[in-house]
């Protein structure tokens, strides 16, 4: 079933084929949170307020836009409002065994290696963490960041690339495991 057939059954009345939708998003959410936020209990609230949040603006949704980028639109929002509730735009990435790799980005090097990159992301600042999770963990192209961030197209490009830059001097810093 896709979402759009889902999202009809809700707004015709069975609330409780909402669960779908969670269901289905629940893993890629927890993942953007988290790296946005940096530990579970945070991540876990956003979530849930973001879940509920779309669920009562279904009716909003326009189903021109994929339904996964429109939920990510709000938990992007919920996140940022986690933050400055909490006073802790800089929150740091939980720390992760760097030989357990869970989140990778292609570096820029002559050969093509991967390089693990989550010990170092706790370092950027919280907008370039954000644009670097939403184009590489998520996969979404920068006019669907727009949307989501609210930010220009220019303004998320010169993010990553001050990410990258930021990265490539951090990488350079952390010993070889």
């Amino acid at each position: 079933m896709t979402d759009r057939v889902i999202i009809q059954q809700v707004l015709d009345g069975d609330v409780e084929a909402f669960s779908c939708l969670v269901d289905r998003h629940y893993a890629r959410c927890t993942r953007i949170a988290f790296r946005i936020l940096g530990n579970r209990e945070d991540a876990e609230e956003a979530i849930q307020d973001a879940f509920l949040r779309a669920f009562k603006a279904l009716g909003d949704y326009e189903d021109r836009e994929r339904f996964s980028a429109w939920l990510t639109r709000i938990l992007v929002n919920q996140c940022r409002t986690v933050l400055a509730r909490t006073k802790r735009r800089d929150a740091v990435f939980a720390e992760l065994d760097p030989r357990r790799l869970e989140f990778v980005v292609a570096a820029e090097s002559d050969d093509g290696t991967w390089a693990e990159l989550e010990h170092v992301l706790e370092r950027l600042p919280a907008e370039q963490r954000e644009a670097i999770v939403l184009k590489y963990a998520d996969d979404l192209t920068y006019e669907e960041m727009s949307r989501i961030t609210g930010a220009g197209e220019s303004a998320l490009k010169m993010r990553v690339q001050r990410a990258f830059a930021r990265l490539r001097a951090l990488l350079q810093e952390v010993p070889s495991v």
